[in-house]
């Protein structure tokens, strides 16, 4: 997420399942349990380096893979916010044989509390298949005001018939006696390119960079500026890092404001995991994400945001911090 505003995007890619094994080799590698014991992504803090068999989970119906539900770890802010919308990319994503469609998951969002016309905003989450699983691997702020809120959600999805995966970005407002969701936004990726950069073909084939589906399509459409890719590949000669987002599946304009996005300009990216530590949770080193963040300063980043301000820098507010950077390292470079 970008540089915050001064007050206190777009249908997901979707892979065949020979596909899905190559680009998510590192993310399944790393996958493990949060403090409820759910597979919540790779380095869900409480236990940075449980595999996906450790987590308790019963099988899946169709021959799907089990999943179990995301539950926000140790240092979350409120994370209430975030399990509301988690709930509803779960309750649309995932359903029992018999019931695919859209009248169905209509039912099921229903049975939320919420507005089932939602159903028609899910793109790539209502694919084809008698039956579908569905595993969050990260759910990220894209902004946050008291009031209302952007929640980056990032899955995993199995179906009968194919299997992939998007970032949804997911806006609520404030509400008694939960958070009501009003709409959602799924990555829309740009399609493969012809070609793509050297940079862009590294990045995809670095196992210290572990990214999601909607960010894997970014880079293979040429949609992520070389300034972003060496930098994260320099970053990878040092870390180990999973990312949430580079362009799709964050809002278009910095959350409230009508300022683009560094993202949607494919010049940012956002971490969520440096060396299977969680940026969120209070048990990883500061000196880990403030050297992370601090790399980044020297090779060219001049929009850094984090869980701390850190001092210092070469241009005004290169670094700066706030409750939607409190569970990630926001890393913008220059136009």
């Amino acid at each position: 997420m970008d540089a915050p505003s001064r007050r206190p995007a777009p249908p997901g890619h979707v892979l065949p399942r020979r596909a899905v094994l190559l680009g998510l080799a590192g993310a399944l590698a790393g996958a493990c349990t949060s403090r409820a014991g759910t597979v919540a992504g790779p380095g869900t803090p409480g236990s940075p380096s449980a595999s996906p068999s450790s987590a308790p989970s019963s099988p899946s119906a169709a021959g799907l893979p089990a999943t179990t539900p995301w539950q926000p770890g140790p240092g979350e802010n409120h994370p209430e916010v975030k399990l509301r919308a988690v709930e509803l990319i779960e309750t649309i994503g995932a359903w029992p044989p018999g019931e695919q469609g859209t009248d169905a998951a209509r039912k099921r969002v229903a049975a939320l509390g919420l507005d089932p016309s939602l159903v028609e905003q899910a793109g790539p989450l209502l694919g084809p298949g008698a039956a579908a699983a569905l595993q969050i691997v990260n759910a990220q702020w894209g902004g946050y005001q008291p009031d209302s809120a952007s929640v980056m959600v990032v899955c995993r999805q199995w179906t009968t018939a194919a299997a992939g995966g998007t970032t949804v970005d997911v806006r609520l407002v404030r509400a008694q006696p939960r958070w009501n969701v009003t709409a959602l936004h799924p990555a829309e990726p740009v399609p493969p390119a012809a070609r793509i950069s050297d940079a862009a073909q590294r990045v995809l084939a670095e196992p210290r960079i572990r990214l999601p589906f909607a960010a894997i399509a970014d880079v293979r459409g040429g949609a992520v500026h070389d300034s972003v890719l060496e930098a994260m590949l320099a970053l990878a000669a040092k870390y180990t890092f999973a990312v949430t987002v580079l362009r799709s599946g964050h809002p278009v304009n910095v959350f409230e404001t009508s300022r683009t996005s560094d993202h949607t300009r494919g010049r940012a990216v956002d971490v969520w995991q440096i060396d299977d530590h969680a940026v969120v949770d209070p048990a990883t080193p500061h000196a880990l994400v403030d050297g992370f963040m601090r790399d980044a300063a020297a090779l060219g980043a001049y929009n850094i945001g984090g869980p701390r301000q850190l001092g210092g820098g070469t241009a005004p507010r290169q670094y700066f911090t706030d409750d939607a950077h409190h569970d990630h390292v926001h890393l913008g470079f220059p136009t």
